[in-house]
């Protein structure tokens, strides 16, 4: 089963879910902002593809932090699941988990090659 991960206001998010169900894949979608993050699932998403690929440093949220939080962020990964946890908007989405591994993101132009990995 494929999770898709986000907040169901983004415009990239909502991109996404639109083009998985017109093309007829099954997924279940995990909002965080009632569902939340854990900071150990967060620590797996970082484990596998790093905390520059899941930490989204160019939004609102990001320039809200305090420098001591930012800077937890670069100290360590576990670091960094721990805010993440606390402040969910700032990670980069949407968040798609499928048999085939975790992608980030679901930016025009490389749609097609997200989805290709989910079949």
């Amino acid at each position: 089963m494929i999770t898709v991960y986000g907040i169901k206001n983004c415009d990239t998010v909502q991109r996404a879910l639109a083009r998985l169900k017109d093309e007829g894949i099954d997924f279940r979608f995990h909002d965080f902002k009632s569902d939340g993050l854990s900071s150990e699932h967060a620590a797996q998403w970082i484990a596998e593809l790093g905390v520059d690929a899941v930490v989204n440093r160019k939004g609102t949220t990001w320039r809200k932090l305090d420098a001591q939080t930012q800077a937890k962020v670069a100290k360590s990964e576990g670091e960094a699941a721990k805010v993440l946890a606390s402040h969910p908007s700032l990670v980069k989405r949407p968040v798609i988990e499928s048999s085939q591994g975790v992608t980030v993101g679901f930016a025009k132009g490389d749609e097609d090659t997200v989805l290709s990995r989910l079949r």
